[in-house]
């Protein structure tokens, strides 16, 4: 990888692009003081305020305090052929392969890789041995399709089978299964190959010059530094996101990849679907408590056992008969009968939770057990008296993200590939079908995404991003901090949650509800969001990530609005059946000539072409 400064000076070597608070201040020429207010540690008081009353429940806009300026911050540039963006499965895999093709790499994520996402709290991988399986791959396909009612991609759900196996071979030579924290194993095979690592650096945009992308540009949560990424091609593994509520580790995940690349005209799909991982009324804001139950236990090997599960079951039974609710499996019977609600196929209703088979270890045993406090029988974390919506605005994994052109995740940008749940590959459909498909679907994905977006860049000649467009990127970048007044981007998420998150408007829908909460959000879209404001480093990731849940709110409505039909995950109340006739379809998102939100129908026997 080649380092161009505009500064002429050294590059920072990517192993240790993070400094130290002392040489970072003393670089800047900033005090102690100043230094902690650009990097947000006074986060504590923000929380305080937040919890008790304080500056951000005060009237919005208000004035910025910021204590630094645009001089202060440095601009950088990097080349390399391929780069990640995203440190989780999806990003691990499609670093390591695009080096073993050959490329130069780099990875920029915007928490510590294997640390930050969902990826820490994953505890079941699935992985199919054909020379052991009692199921065939077809058969396997089958079932899946069944259970997702059509919804799913059969292209990835095989793709899922046939290369799952060797994906996890791999991750048990790295050391994976053998401790419940991810950075080791996946620093492992990234510092054999010297791949460069650029941490607690976000990304906010990406650049496209003739007609293909060419790189991205985004900033430190560390240094004051804006960050130039020229890449002849790049691969999304930036994750699915919410709505930032409590009771499920979404952590830092808003969509950030999806909504870049629809800023330059990639084809988002997915976001009717929602997830229905239910979080514990008891201490609902422990991720630990309310996920897996024992964070400290390693991950281990799922086999074949299709199901169809943690759709909206739950939120319809809370909105017929109030909440809490005690999770139990789709279709059981239930003491106080409750009539309608989603469709579930006949062949897995009422299925136990049992353990699917399994190639070492017990843990996914005692995650389907009645132990532990407030699960009952529930899966990890998900029982006893539950409530949904602790994973407000993300979809199925897999159901959700860029639209795929190809089995290898290219989208309709030329040279931006996506991987994992930053790539919309309905590989399980609209519905969960098998335990442990997710992190193994984002290393699968991962790492054919990888390698063909290597092989592509062998084949290009770098384009530089453009003076014009760094100088572009740079101010779109600080924008939030360069605002004299504005509305806290901690405010506008409080709204945009009392929007979006009641189970009346996001699960359980209808269209009144939801043309109302269209009115709130496009309100925010067009007046507060351009107005969202940071006085130091921490805030400004909040506003680019709180823009990114408004928009992400603005596509979830009107795709819920346009699927006048229930399946899956998405259920109307004003359209309660199945309509097979009109809406075996996926419904794709794309940005106009005209800058608004435009939708279509891709058929499922249409993929991968695209309507007329």
């Amino acid at each position: 990888m080649n380092n161009q400064h505009d500064d002429k000076t050294q590059a920072t070597p990517a192993e240790t692009v993070s400094s130290t608070l002392s040489e970072t201040s003393k670089k800047q020429g900033l005090s102690r003081r100043a230094f902690l207010g650009a990097t947000g540690v006074g986060v504590g008081v923000a929380v305080s305020a937040y919890k008790f009353g304080g500056d951000l429940f005060s009237s919005p806009p208000q004035e910025n305090n910021r204590t630094i300026e645009e001089a202060d911050f440095r601009s950088d540039n990097y080349v390399m052929d391929v780069l990640v963006i995203g440190g989780g499965m999806a990003g691990l895999f499609a670093a390591v392969k695009a080096h073993d093709a050959g490329a130069k790499v780099a990875i920029v994520s915007k928490g510590r890789v294997g640390s930050s996402g969902l990826t820490p709290f994953a505890k079941g991988i699935f992985s199919y041995d054909k020379n052991n399986s009692d199921v065939s791959i077809d058969d396997f396909v089958k079932q899946v399709s069944e259970s997702a009612y059509n919804t799913n991609n059969p292209v990835f759900t095989r793709q899922l089978a046939e290369h799952s196996y060797d994906r996890v071979q791999e991750l048990k030579q790295w050391g994976f299964f053998d401790s419940p924290l991810c950075n080791d194993s996946f620093m492992r095979p990234i510092m054999e190959r010297k791949i460069p690592i650029f941490e607690r650096v976000m990304i906010t945009q990406l650049t496209k010059q003739n007609g293909r992308v060419v790189g991205a540009s985004g900033f430190s949560l560390d240094k004051l530094e804006v960050l130039h990424f020229n890449a002849k091609t790049v691969v999304l593994c930036t994750g699915s996101g919410g709505f930032k509520s409590s009771g499920f580790p979404l952590c830092d995940l808003t969509h950030d990849g999806s909504i870049m690349a629809y800023d330059i005209g990639a084809k988002v799909t997915g976001k009717e679907w929602n997830d229905g991982h239910p979080g514990s009324a008891v201490n609902s804001g422990s991720c630990y408590d309310n996920w897996h139950g024992q964070i400290e236990e390693t991950v281990q090997i799922t086999g074949v056992g299709v199901r169809h599960d943690l759709g909206v079951d739950l939120n319809y039974q809370a909105y017929q008969l109030g909440g809490p609710i005690s999770m139990g499996p789709p279709g059981a019977s239930e003491s106080i009968k409750v009539n309608g609600g989603p469709a579930v196929p006949e062949q897995f209703k009422n299925l136990e939770m049992e353990m699917p088979p399994k190639e070492n270890g017990s843990i996914l045993a005692s995650l389907f057990s009645d132990k532990g406090p407030g699960r009952e029988g529930a899966p990890p974390g998900m029982g006893g008296e539950s409530v949904g919506g602790s994973t407000a605005g993300m979809a199925i994994h897999k159901s959700e993200g860029l639209v795929p052109i190809d089995e290898t995740g290219l989208s309709t940008i030329e040279g931006l590939y996506a991987a994992g749940d930053a790539l919309g590959s309905y590989m399980s459909g609209g519905i969960y079908t098998q335990v442990g498909s997710s992190v193994a679907g984002s290393a699968v994905q991962g790492a054919i995404a990888g390698e063909a977006a290597a092989k592509k860049s062998l084949t290009l000649t770098q384009i530089p991003i453009s003076k014009t467009n760094r100088e572009k990127n740079k101010q779109q970048v600080l924008a939030p901090l360069l605002r004299d007044r504005g509305y806290s981007p901690a405010w506008v998420t409080q709204v945009l949650q009392g929007i979006m998150i009641p189970n009346f408007v996001l699960y359980i829908k209808k269209e009144r509800m939801l043309q109302a909460a269209l009115a709130y959000i496009e309100e925010l879209r067009d007046h507060h969001s351009p107005m969202l404001m940071a006085e130091d480093l921490h805030k400004l990731r909040i506003a680019h990530e709180t823009h990114n849940m408004i928009v992400t709110a603005e596509m979830k409505l009107k795709a819920s609005i346009m699927r006048k039909e229930s399946r899956c995950s998405h259920y109307r109340l004003d359209y309660p059946d199945m309509d097979r006739e009109n809406w075996d379809v996926w419904i794709n998102i794309f940005k106009g000539s005209d800058g608004e939100m435009q939708f279509e129908k891709q058929p499922f026997t249409m993929w991968p072409k695209f309507p007329a």
